[in-house]
């Protein structure tokens, strides 16, 4: 080298070779920004040929071939697979037979039962229930829950504001009554935070959005930003809750029914979660009736039935003063595309909805609940049927 001698140069490559660079490469990133590159330069190219025929300087293509080249130039794509063959592929269909499908798992064992051990990545799971039932007290649980299993979580809120989301989730991790967070001293909280972060290997972002003033663009552009910015990619996403958010497909104002809009929303965030290769847990409210009835059907969801058409898991949260008392949760599956809806139907769990926190109740609390798939643990020999006892713990 001109200018540095052989010491200097040693000195130098001893210098870098010293440096530990570990930086994480995200692969998916890079191709996916190459193949949109490759297809933006190729419709450009198509486009500037289009306009030399146009103009006569290309005399090697009539103006027929116009469409022609644009198609090409939009068919460009990276992904080789064009489609199964069912003969030629039998050994990847067996594959996929045998493959263990990662999950996001509960921390409650009937949840678990029903989705064969938790939430499959690329679905859109809806919970169901009235005004003050527990639809956030039950995503903000489980949010708590996966991030002291080690999953990355991003709690969307479009309702509450990310101060009271996260007011919640201290109550469910730091053990403390939600009215007694406040009461705390600053290095009693600071303690408690200490030993909860320990603990709770995961992490948590609370993002807040005006009500009914973002949708599926907004999150994605959120999520894009989160990986860039501060290299955080979510293992599951809750959307606080489904029927505030906006379609990005309809105009705000628009003339359009309910139906349309709920189902909208609910194709958009399914998209997002096959996209982004998550989970997603959102809430939506039951109809007026809905509300009233004393047992939740998949038609007391309210504006659009859409959504359970949709959506991949969808479950009822029910309560009546019965169980209040018991301090107990009913919940209904309504909708179960991984496993059978029938076995399990109804269950209880647990609540504490001073400490935000559900847990599992003791087995006997089962018994009561009919059409629930456990017919082998349902006691018969009593003084009234069990049909009788599921009319004592209806909801209301």
């Amino acid at each position: 080298m001109n200018g540095v001698t052989e010491d200097e140069a040693r000195a130098c490559k001893s210098a870098l070779a010293s440096f530990n660079i570990q930086a994480e490469v995200n692969e998916q990133w890079l191709i996916d920004s190459t193949e949109n590159f490759c297809q933006e330069k190729a419709i450009y190219q198509a486009m500037m040929r289009a306009i030399d025929i146009m103009n006569n300087k290309d005399n090697a293509l009539q103006k027929g071939a116009i469409p022609s080249l644009l198609t090409e130039a939009l068919a460009v794509s990276f992904d080789p697979n064009i489609g199964h063959d069912y003969f030629e592929n039998s050994d990847e269909r067996f594959d996929f037979y045998h493959r263990v499908e990662e999950r996001v798992p509960f921390d409650l064992d009937f949840f678990n039962k029903i989705t064969k051990g938790g939430l499959p990545k690329k679905t859109l799971n809806i919970a169901l229930a009235g005004t003050g039932v527990g639809k956030s007290l039950f995503m903000c649980h489980c949010a708590a829950a996966n991030i002291s299993a080690g999953l990355n979580v991003l709690y969307i809120t479009m309702e509450m504001s990310e101060e009271k989301i996260a007011e919640r989730i201290d109550a469910n991790l730091l053990n403390v009554d939600i009215h007694d967070l406040e009461k705390l001293s600053k290095d009693m909280y600071d303690k408690k935070m200490s030993t909860a972060k320990a603990k709770a290997h995961g992490k948590l972002i609370i993002k807040e959005y005006p009500t009914a003033a973002a949708g599926y663009n907004h999150f994605r552009s959120l999520l894009n930003e989160l990986r860039l910015k501060r290299n955080f990619v979510p293992d599951i996403i809750y959307i606080d809750y489904l029927n505030i958010c906006c379609s990005s497909r309809i105009k705000a104002g628009s003339n359009v029914n309910s139906y349309t809009l709920i189902k909208s929303i609910a194709e958009e965030l399914r998209g997002l979660a096959v996209e982004f290769n998550v989970p997603v847990l959102s809430a939506t409210q039951t109809t007026r009736s809905g509300f009233a009835s004393s047992d939740v059907e998949l038609t007391d969801t309210s504006e659009s039935f859409g959504l359970p058409a949709t959506a991949d898991l969808m479950f009822a949260l029910m309560t009546n003063e019965t169980l209040e008392k018991l301090g107990q949760i009913m919940i209904k599956q309504l909708k179960n595309r991984y496993n059978d809806p029938t076995s399990n139907k109804r269950f209880v769990v647990g609540v504490d909805r001073a400490k935000m926190r559900l847990y599992d109740v003791e087995q006997s609390a089962q018994i009561d609940i009919m059409d629930s798939g456990q017919s082998d643990q349902i006691t018969t020999n009593n003084s009234y049927s069990n049909k009788d006892k599921f009319k004592k713990l209806k909801v209301s």
